[in-house]
Protein backbone atom coordinates (compact mmCIF):
# COMPACT_ATOMS: atom_id res chain seq x y z
CA UNK A 1 0.00 0.00 0.00
CA UNK A 2 1.20 3.27 -1.22
CA UNK A 3 1.56 6.73 1.07
CA UNK A 4 -1.28 8.89 0.29
CA UNK A 5 -0.59 11.85 -1.83
CA UNK A 6 -3.53 14.01 -1.77
CA UNK A 7 -3.77 16.42 1.21
CA UNK A 8 -7.37 15.06 2.20
CA UNK A 9 -6.27 11.72 2.08
CA UNK A 10 -3.49 12.10 4.32
CA UNK A 11 -5.67 13.61 6.57
CA UNK A 12 -8.10 10.80 6.75
CA UNK A 13 -5.24 7.79 7.14
CA UNK A 14 -4.19 10.26 10.10
CA UNK A 15 -7.99 10.13 11.99
CA UNK A 16 -7.62 5.91 11.38
CA UNK A 17 -4.40 5.77 12.34
CA UNK A 18 -4.48 7.35 15.70
CA UNK A 19 -8.23 6.13 16.09
CA UNK A 20 -6.75 2.24 15.64
CA UNK A 21 -3.73 3.40 17.72
CA UNK A 22 -5.89 4.13 20.81
CA UNK A 23 -8.74 1.04 20.46
CA UNK A 24 -5.84 -1.30 19.80
CA UNK A 25 -2.33 -0.06 21.83
CA UNK A 26 -2.08 -3.92 22.27
CA UNK A 27 -1.44 -4.60 18.89
CA UNK A 28 1.29 -2.19 17.81
CA UNK A 29 3.60 -1.97 20.99
CA UNK A 30 6.23 0.28 18.98
CA UNK A 31 3.83 3.09 18.82
CA UNK A 32 4.09 4.33 22.56
CA UNK A 33 1.23 6.42 24.12
CA UNK A 34 3.67 9.45 24.01
CA UNK A 35 3.77 9.10 20.14
CA UNK A 36 0.31 8.54 19.45
CA UNK A 37 -0.56 12.04 21.73
CA UNK A 38 2.30 13.88 19.64
CA UNK A 39 0.74 12.78 16.03
CA UNK A 40 -2.83 13.58 17.69
CA UNK A 41 -0.92 17.08 18.43
CA UNK A 42 0.62 17.51 15.02
CA UNK A 43 -3.11 16.61 13.08
CA UNK A 44 -4.89 19.04 15.82
CA UNK A 45 -2.02 21.82 14.67
CA UNK A 46 -2.71 21.09 10.85
CA UNK A 47 -5.98 21.47 11.41
CA UNK A 48 -6.18 24.58 13.32
CA UNK A 49 -3.18 26.28 10.62
CA UNK A 50 -5.52 25.04 7.68
CA UNK A 51 -8.92 27.04 9.47
CA UNK A 52 -6.28 30.19 9.66
CA UNK A 53 -5.48 29.93 6.27
CA UNK A 54 -9.18 29.03 4.56
CA UNK A 55 -10.12 31.95 6.42
CA UNK A 56 -7.48 34.49 5.69
CA UNK A 57 -8.08 33.02 1.64
CA UNK A 58 -11.98 34.60 2.62
CA UNK A 59 -10.62 37.75 4.00
CA UNK A 60 -8.42 38.35 1.08
CA UNK A 61 -11.17 37.31 -1.42
CA UNK A 62 -13.15 40.03 0.05
CA UNK A 63 -10.63 42.72 0.38
CA UNK A 64 -9.71 42.03 -3.66
CA UNK A 65 -13.10 42.38 -4.65
CA UNK A 66 -13.22 45.66 -2.15
CA UNK A 67 -10.41 47.15 -3.64
CA UNK A 68 -11.98 45.57 -7.69
CA UNK A 69 -14.73 47.70 -6.98
CA UNK A 70 -13.47 50.66 -5.71
CA UNK A 71 -10.88 51.04 -8.51
CA UNK A 72 -14.06 50.87 -11.13
CA UNK A 73 -15.77 53.26 -8.97
CA UNK A 74 -12.78 55.48 -8.85
CA UNK A 75 -11.76 55.20 -12.78
CA UNK A 76 -15.63 56.16 -13.99
CA UNK A 77 -15.98 59.17 -11.29
CA UNK A 78 -12.35 60.43 -12.81
CA UNK A 79 -13.41 59.77 -16.42
CA UNK A 80 -16.87 61.94 -15.31
CA UNK A 81 -14.76 64.69 -14.19
CA UNK A 82 -12.52 65.35 -17.14
CA UNK A 83 -15.06 65.36 -19.61
CA UNK A 84 -16.49 67.86 -17.62
CA UNK A 85 -12.89 69.29 -17.05
CA UNK A 86 -12.43 69.32 -20.97
CA UNK A 87 -16.09 70.95 -21.67
CA UNK A 88 -15.12 73.80 -19.30
CA UNK A 89 -11.63 74.03 -21.12
CA UNK A 90 -12.95 74.11 -24.73
CA UNK A 91 -11.38 77.13 -25.54
CA UNK A 92 -8.47 77.56 -23.09
CA UNK A 93 -7.16 73.38 -23.67
CA UNK A 94 -3.92 74.03 -21.69
CA UNK A 95 -5.87 74.61 -18.38
CA UNK A 96 -6.33 70.76 -18.13
CA UNK A 97 -2.53 70.96 -17.22
CA UNK A 98 -3.62 72.55 -13.73
CA UNK A 99 -5.06 68.92 -13.24
CA UNK A 100 -2.87 66.66 -14.73
CA UNK A 101 -4.81 65.91 -18.38
CA UNK A 102 -4.34 67.58 -21.66
CA UNK A 103 -6.65 68.00 -24.66
CA UNK A 104 -7.10 64.72 -26.86
CA UNK A 105 -4.73 63.60 -29.03
CA UNK A 106 -5.76 64.10 -32.64
CA UNK A 107 -6.14 60.82 -34.87
CA UNK A 108 -3.10 59.58 -36.47
CA UNK A 109 -4.30 59.35 -40.17
CA UNK A 110 -3.86 56.19 -41.67
CA UNK A 111 -0.86 56.07 -44.43
CA UNK A 112 -1.92 54.11 -47.91
CA UNK A 113 -0.33 51.41 -48.37
CA UNK A 114 2.91 51.31 -50.94
CA UNK A 115 2.72 49.80 -53.93
CA UNK A 116 2.41 46.00 -54.91
CA UNK A 117 5.62 44.28 -57.85
CA UNK A 118 6.32 41.74 -59.66
CA UNK A 119 2.86 41.66 -61.15
CA UNK A 120 3.01 38.80 -63.39
CA UNK A 121 0.89 36.24 -65.66
CA UNK A 122 0.58 32.61 -63.86
CA UNK A 123 -1.75 31.00 -66.13
CA UNK A 124 -3.99 32.28 -69.07
CA UNK A 125 -6.75 30.35 -70.75
CA UNK A 126 -10.01 31.50 -72.88
CA UNK A 127 -11.17 34.85 -71.56
CA UNK A 128 -9.81 34.37 -68.15
CA UNK A 129 -6.19 35.10 -66.65
CA UNK A 130 -4.49 34.15 -63.01
CA UNK A 131 -2.04 36.91 -62.10
CA UNK A 132 0.31 36.64 -58.86
CA UNK A 133 2.08 39.48 -57.31
CA UNK A 134 4.48 40.61 -54.22
CA UNK A 135 2.99 42.12 -51.44
CA UNK A 136 4.46 45.58 -50.54
CA UNK A 137 8.08 45.28 -48.95
CA UNK A 138 7.81 44.99 -44.97
CA UNK A 139 7.88 48.56 -43.48
CA UNK A 140 6.68 50.65 -46.27
CA UNK A 141 3.61 52.75 -45.94
CA UNK A 142 0.32 51.26 -43.84
CA UNK A 143 -1.49 47.65 -43.64
CA UNK A 144 -3.18 46.86 -46.62
CA UNK A 145 -6.66 45.61 -46.33
CA UNK A 146 -7.19 44.54 -50.00
CA UNK A 147 -5.97 44.37 -53.10
CA UNK A 148 -7.99 46.63 -56.15
CA UNK A 149 -6.78 44.43 -60.32
CA UNK A 150 -7.47 47.01 -62.73
CA UNK A 151 -7.60 46.19 -66.71
CA UNK A 152 -7.30 48.58 -69.46
CA UNK A 153 -7.37 47.94 -73.42
CA UNK A 154 -4.75 48.94 -75.99
CA UNK A 155 -6.72 49.75 -78.92
CA UNK A 156 -4.90 49.61 -82.15
CA UNK A 157 -4.82 52.74 -82.76
CA UNK A 158 -1.96 52.81 -80.27
CA UNK A 159 -4.17 54.57 -77.43
CA UNK A 160 -5.02 52.92 -73.78
CA UNK A 161 -8.90 52.76 -73.09
CA UNK A 162 -9.90 53.65 -69.47
CA UNK A 163 -8.93 51.65 -66.52
CA UNK A 164 -11.48 49.60 -64.81
CA UNK A 165 -12.04 47.70 -62.19
CA UNK A 166 -12.14 43.80 -62.66
CA UNK A 167 -11.43 42.83 -59.77
CA UNK A 168 -11.20 43.02 -55.44
CA UNK A 169 -9.38 40.73 -53.14
CA UNK A 170 -7.21 40.15 -49.69
CA UNK A 171 -5.09 37.95 -51.40
CA UNK A 172 -2.03 38.51 -53.76
CA UNK A 173 -3.33 36.74 -56.29
CA UNK A 174 -6.63 36.33 -58.44
CA UNK A 175 -8.13 34.47 -61.19
CA UNK A 176 -9.78 37.21 -63.58
CA UNK A 177 -12.32 36.03 -65.70
CA UNK A 178 -15.01 36.59 -68.56
CA UNK A 179 -12.17 38.71 -70.01
CA UNK A 180 -12.42 39.48 -73.93
CA UNK A 181 -10.53 37.71 -76.31
CA UNK A 182 -8.38 38.58 -78.60
CA UNK A 183 -7.53 41.99 -77.58
CA UNK A 184 -4.24 43.23 -75.94
CA UNK A 185 -5.36 43.89 -72.30
CA UNK A 186 -3.11 45.23 -69.50
CA UNK A 187 -3.44 44.47 -65.97
CA UNK A 188 -1.71 46.31 -63.35
CA UNK A 189 -2.81 46.16 -59.06
CA UNK A 190 -3.03 48.48 -56.51
CA UNK A 191 -3.20 47.77 -52.51
CA UNK A 192 -5.65 49.63 -50.65
CA UNK A 193 -6.78 50.54 -46.81
CA UNK A 194 -8.72 52.88 -45.29
CA UNK A 195 -5.63 55.71 -45.81
CA UNK A 196 -6.35 55.36 -49.81
CA UNK A 197 -4.59 53.95 -52.59
CA UNK A 198 -1.28 52.99 -53.82
CA UNK A 199 0.52 53.75 -56.52
CA UNK A 200 -0.20 51.21 -59.00
CA UNK A 201 2.18 47.89 -59.83
CA UNK A 202 4.01 46.76 -62.77
CA UNK A 203 1.55 46.52 -65.69
CA UNK A 204 1.34 42.87 -67.80
CA UNK A 205 0.27 42.99 -71.40
CA UNK A 206 -1.50 40.18 -72.33
CA UNK A 207 -3.79 38.83 -75.52
CA UNK A 208 -6.22 35.72 -74.55
CA UNK A 209 -7.35 33.09 -76.41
Amino acid sequence: MQFPKRENDVVALADVMIAGLTAHPGDFPSVTPALVTDLTAQLDGFRESKTEQESSRSVLHIATATKDDGYENLVTKMKNCLKKAEIDCATLPENLSEIGWGPRDEPTPIAPPNYPGNLRSVAEGVGEIWLAWDKPASGSGGEVWNYIVERCEKLADGNFGPWILVQTTYNNEAHVIEQPSNARLIFRVKASNAGGLSAPSNTVLVVLP
